[in-house]
């Protein structure tokens, strides 16, 4: 049942990406972004219909007139004290003027004498304290403070001084303003600076709601600085990942190249270091065998080759009497070994008769 107000709320501000927009622009300090709006299509609807019971601030109509009635009285409040305080001040520093320039003037004395009783009776006043039994400075109380002002006389002669001097000084400090404010305006006539001064204020409120504004332009300028820069850094980063990922298949890439660029290196040295030894063995051998030599060692080499082929034909032939006597069977092999043993026997004797010394007289 509640729905058919809510509707009508809703579909006065707009349908779809109109609806947002106008959302968005409703709560600008709600940091919403129209795909939560699209994600979540009922809390837009609440916010929809919140937005006619609220200003962009958050705050409810009638709270926001009371804030503002709040405000101008406040406002009101502030213009009164600073009106007295700005009197305070400028008495203040007349009175400071006259202590500086040395003057002894019956006005300034009487005028200070009254500042300091009053001062003096505000700070004794009971009703300004926030504890009424706390004991009186000194145990004084206003009345005799107030003993201590100046002659009746002389404090009448000082209130129908007061304005023109105030007036004086407070011209002159505007004066002052207005030249440091415009210092072309500094050589002008009296007539003209007095005409600029009656300009001053709307000049000075003109020139403040600027500073305002640009202050609220740097702060905004500021703000939006630091997301440009997290925003920045976020993509720098992005940037740098997908550098380092480049990179790295860009190495292993090239690093294959270069294994086969190294083999073939180390492969083509090998095979020139190679070559050097085989050049020095053939420098080696041609050191070493001269012609001389080479005809000497091709003879030496028929001989021993005439001497193998002999060595062989004598091989083959006792492998045929070995053969024939395998044919001859055990027997013959007992007898072939006594055989052996009686001729080293015989070799033995020989030798010993040989070497005898009788066999050497013979």
């Amino acid at each position: 049942m509640s729905a058919g107000p809510d509707s009508t709320h809703v579909s006065s501000l707009g349908k779809g990406d109109g609806l947002h927009q106008q959302v968005i622009a409703s709560f600008p300090l709600c940091d919403v972004t129209e795909a939560d709006l699209t994600q979540n299509p009922q809390f837009c609807k609440l916010l929809a219909t919140l937005s006619q019971h609220v200003d962009p601030t958050g705050l409810t109509f009638p709270l926001k007139k009371e804030l503002e009635k709040t405000e101008q009285k406040l406002q009101s409040q502030r213009r009164h004290w600073l009106h007295s305080e700005s009197l305070h001040k400028g008495l203040q520093e007349m009175i400071q003027d006259h202590c500086i320039q040395k003057q002894h003037a019956t006005f300034y004395e009487t005028m200070e004498k009254c500042l300091l009783v009053a001062q003096c009776v505000r700070q004794l006043d009971p009703s300004s304290a926030a504890n009424q039994d706390q004991p009186s400075v000194l145990g004084l109380n206003p009345q005799q403070i107030l003993e201590l002002m100046p002659s009746e006389k002389n404090v009448q002669r000082m209130k129908h001084g007061l304005l023109r001097e105030l007036e004086k000084h407070l011209k002159k400090k505007c004066l002052s303003l207005l030249a440091y404010y415009q210092p072309e305006w500094e050589s002008e006539s009296e007539g003209l600076k007095n005409s600029k001064l009656s300009h001053l204020s709307a000049q000075l409120d003109i020139g403040k709601r600027r500073a305002e504004s640009l202050k609220d332009t740097c702060r905004e300028n500021s703000v939006l600085l630091q997301r440009q820069t997290q925003l920045y850094l976020s993509e720098l980063i992005k940037c740098i990942q997908l550098l380092q990922s480049l990179i790295l298949d860009h190495k292993l890439r090239i690093q294959t190249d270069l294994d086969r660029k190294k083999l073939d290196y180390f492969e083509g040295k090998c095979d020139l270091v190679l070559q050097k030894i085989k050049t020095e063995m053939v420098g080696i051998q041609l050191d070493t065998y001269t012609v001389d030599s080479i005809s000497a060692h091709r003879k030496i080499r028929e001989k021993l080759e005439s001497a193998l082929k002999a060595c062989q034909v004598e091989k083959h032939s006792v492998e045929l009497k070995l053969a024939s006597f395998d044919i001859l069977g055990k027997e013959f092999e007992a007898l072939a070994k006594e055989y052996c043993r009686l001729r080293q026997e015989i070799d033995v004797n020989n030798w010993a008769l040989k070497s005898s010394p009788s066999a050497k007289d013979k």
